[in-house]
């Protein structure tokens, strides 16, 4: 698992840290094949100019497009040259709640380790658990300046990459007319009322996954996949029914028998 080399710092109190990405690939891996005589598809990289000719590693640079067909190298050293220790480290700014970022601004979750400063580390990651605050930043990825939040749970620092704002599309107006009643409100209420609960990570695994990997090892042995069975659910189209029928089935009453 990379680490990447950094710094947290808020007012003049510095830590060195290193952090290292939570996400792991969890999907089956497939290769593409030649359908007759099996072998792997393999792509090479050629120039526009000469589709004959495959390009090498070696000789392939980064080029930008600064009008048309003209364009000019930027090579690793030219992007190291321009960051600043401001932009390689992390600077938190300020501190916010955690429920003023709207989740559609996440990306990815790291796992932050100090590799000195130890107490500065805890005594940041208790404060901001005691004041329920997580630290906003700015840092610079690979070659992409990110804003980040670093947060605190059970005294253990984490990043969590997020978007910028014109990241992201702006999601479209929609005029709906609110034509809903009172009851329709109270019943839909209810609802949520009996379907809520904690959130148990444990809980939820990628089944479909497991379904992919039993089908595949059926393959294996020779056997037919066959259609997987499921249990239609009745089809209501009056809202006022669905709602009934569903407030009837997550009652607490119901769940006890």
């Amino acid at each position: 698992m990379p680490n990447i080399k950094s710094s947290i710092s808020f007012g003049m109190v510095y830590i060195p840290i290193g952090y290292s990405p939570l996400l792991k690939p969890n999907e089956l891996s497939f290769h593409l094949l030649d359908k007759k005589t099996m072998s792997r598809i393999k792509y090479k990289k050629v120039s526009s100019l000469d589709e004959n000719h495959e390009v090498l590693s070696k000789d392939i640079v980064k080029g930008y497009e600064y009008d048309d067909d003209k364009f000019v190298i930027m090579e690793d050293k030219d992007f190291e040259k321009i960051k600043t220790e401001k932009d390689k480290n992390i600077v938190i700014e300020k501190f916010v709640n955690l429920k003023d970022i709207d989740p559609k601004y996440f990306d990815r979750p790291y796992q932050i380790t100090p590799t000195g400063a130890e107490h500065a580390c805890l005594l940041l990651a208790k404060a901001m658990e005691n004041k329920q605050k997580v630290g906003l930043a700015k840092t610079v990825i690979g070659q992409k300046e990110t804003l980040v939040i670093i947060r605190s749970k059970n005294n253990q620092l984490y990043l969590n990459t997020l978007f910028f704002e014109d990241e992201l599309r702006k999601p479209k107006e929609e005029n709906i007319k609110d034509n809903i009643s009172k009851e329709e409100l109270k019943m839909a209420e209810e609802l949520i009322d009996n379907l809520s609960g904690s959130f148990k990570p444990s809980d939820y695994q990628d089944l479909y996954q497991e379904k992919l990997l039993k089908a595949i090892e059926k393959k294996i042995a020779g056997k037919k996949i066959t259609k997987t069975k499921e249990i239609k659910s009745k089809k209501i189209t009056n809202l006022m029914e669905a709602l009934t029928e569903s407030i009837k089935a997550t009652s607490k009453k119901e769940k006890k028998k």
